[in-house]
């Protein structure tokens, strides 16, 4: 393979086995990637910086559902979190709960958005949300709470812009609901097998392995191109 394309790849369901956890086998091809590699993901922005630190790749990141990203030594906010903070309190000042108990490590260090459990009282968060002007997506893993102008694939437009690509340059291979956004501006989009309704009309190749193996066998594909 002579150009190979910049990959942005999404983590829970992509990376990882069906009973979780990152799959040891996607780290030599992702690390020996002949070209960028960002990991996009709605997870807080720690957890992909440390992905890439112990892949190791550089760290070039998309977090929190495109709130914030880090590419060329540089931060990238688009999310405001005083804004998810005041529906949260509201949430539960009605009696909803996020669900992590007392010490919230799913929160603790997220910078621009809320993820909520997925048992959380659904219609309630939703009605708080829109009162607030904002949307809640559901990745699969959890809710997440957070402006509805703020997505993976528009930031994918700012980082992509600092690396001297167009948005049409990357592949993409995402799962979930969150990563459709992605999906419409990169040049081809993947999906493996578990990926749920929405990801699986929008992307432009429906796998036939599931998490990691359906990315695992894109990547060998892209490589024999």
């Amino acid at each position: 393979m002579t150009d190979a394309p910049p990959l942005v790849l999404d983590i829970d369901g992509t990376l990882t086995r069906p009973e979780g956890g990152i799959d040891p086998r996607v780290f030599e091809p992702v690390r020996d990637w002949p070209a960028p590699v960002v990991l996009a993901t709605g997870k807080a922005f720690p957890y992909p910086v440390a992905l890439c630190t112990f892949i190791p790749i550089e760290e070039r990141v998309i977090a929190e559902n495109g709130g914030i990203a880090h590419v060329n030594d540089e931060v990238l906010v688009h999310g405001d979190r005083q804004r998810t903070t005041a529906a949260i309190e509201a949430f539960q000042d009605a009696g909803g709960d996020l669900g992590w108990g007392d010490v919230d490590l799913v929160n603790r260090w997220r910078e621009t958005e809320v993820a909520i459990r997925l048992d959380a009282d659904e219609e309630l968060l939703r009605e708080v949300a829109a009162e607030h002007g904002l949307e809640v997506v559901d990745t699969g893993y959890a809710f997440h709470l957070k402006q509805p102008d703020m997505s993976k694939g528009l930031m994918l437009e700012r980082v992509a812009e600092r690396m001297g690509y167009e948005p049409s340059a990357f592949v993409a291979i995402g799962d979930s609901e969150n990563d459709v956004s992605t999906f419409e501006r990169a040049g081809r989009s993947f999906a493996p097998a578990n990926a749920d309704e929405r990801a699986l009309a929008a992307a432009d190749v429906v796998l036939e392995g599931a998490h990691a193996d359906g990315t695992l066998d894109t990547l060998a594909r892209l490589r024999a191109e």
